[in-house]
């Protein structure tokens, strides 16, 4: 019952089309792409199309089955599935799940240091969960960006198909020898005789290199520095586990979202300021890095005091303009302006007009 099918992409497997159901919600339908690697490859060797198939379907039948047990706020809901005959083959599989955006890492870096921080703190709350799943502690083998999708702002795993609960066994530490492109680490082999929390550890330091040291530390408040700092070395080092950078990610939420990372800074304005309520500036922008509006100055801030210490801080800045829209943290967003000739009666904002410097 779907409409406005469009090819969205495939990789070796797997082709991912965008689709509408019920005419309301847009989901995102996968199948196995018959004109993909896994396919091709098997085609050429063995010259059985409807095995061939099985054989790849089995990585969507898995997946499937992961996004069934594995429920989180940060694994992508599956909706359903559903089996039909196509290309002479009977019962071919689509599933049918959220629809997310891909994680465009270039993008990712010009927006707001709050917005890098949510993806962060969602995919540590993910790997936390992971690694106390109901199966057991899950490692994803195929760990990169192309693995998530963001969706209203918060980041998902869509791929589950490389993901694996065993923990490798071995008879000594040396078999615990996990391998990277910048560096190596050596866990400890339990009496069991499995290596300890690997799957966790390697889950950590992927994190660690495709995401936190260019998401965490880059544009973020001064006084939350050598925090972020900490974490990105702590993981970066594998100092910690994914319990105590989940903890340490949290404290940073809750310094942020109550306004304690403010409290050691000199809060005295250097310029004084007038209150016009039910009033807006709709021109005057100048911009500013990073804003949430390409063509203004847009930024979030925890409360009037920020918002002066912001307009001081640069020079162009005469005037700023709180509106009624929050961020994900509840922070307010507010417009900084170069002038104030033209102030326009708007009930839903408040701007204040720098009078002296």
């Amino acid at each position: 019952n779907v409409s406005g099918v469009q090819y969205l992409g495939s990789g070796y497997t797997k082709a991912v089309y965008k689709a509408v159901l019920n005419r309301t919600l847009a989901v995102a339908l996968k199948a196995v792409d018959f004109g993909g690697h896994d396919i091709a490859h098997c085609v050429r060797q063995f010259s059985a199309l409807g095995d061939c198939y099985r054989l790849a379907a089995y990585k969507i039948v898995k997946e499937m089955i992961l996004l069934q047990r594995l429920r989180h706020a940060n694994v992508l809901q599956l909706y359903g599935y559903c089996y039909q005959d196509s290309n002479d083959i009977p019962d071919t599989l689509t599933t049918i799940t959220e629809l997310g955006s891909p994680l465009e890492m270039i993008q990712l870096l010009q927006t707001s240091w709050e917005d890098r921080f949510r993806i962060c703190l969602s995919l540590v709350r993910l790997l936390h969960y992971l690694a106390h799943s109901p199966l057991g502690s899950v490692t994803l083998l195929d760990f990169r960006p192309r693995q998530f999708v963001i969706v209203d702002g918060e980041l998902k795993v869509t791929d589950l198909d490389d993901a694996s609960i065993e923990e490798s066994s071995c008879t000594s530490n040396s078999d615990c020898f996990m391998e990277f492109p910048a560096r190596n680490f050596t866990l400890p082999c339990s009496v069991e005789g499995r290596c300890q929390n690997m799957n966790e550890k390697r889950n950590l330091y992927n994190a660690y290199r495709f995401f936190f040291t260019y998401l965490l530390p880059h544009s973020a408040p001064s006084s939350l520095r050598p925090l972020l700092d900490k974490i990105v070395n702590a993981t970066g080092e594998l100092h910690w586990g994914i319990d105590e950078t989940a903890a340490q990610l949290e404290r940073v939420l809750n310094l942020y979202k109550s306004g304690q990372y403010l409290q050691n800074t000199t809060r005295v304005p250097k310029a004084e300021y007038r209150r016009v309520p039910e009033a807006f500036i709709p021109d005057e922008n100048y911009r500013c890095w990073p804003s949430y509006h390409h063509k203004g100055c847009l930024l979030s801030v925890f409360d009037v005091s920020e918002a002066i210490e912001i307009c001081d801080s640069y020079s162009q800045c005469k005037a700023f303009v709180l509106t009624n829209q929050t961020t994900w943290t509840g922070r307010q967003l507010v417009f900084f302006k170069m002038a104030s000739n033209h102030i326009m009666p708007d009930p839903d904002k408040i701007t204040y007009v720098k009078v002296t410097d």
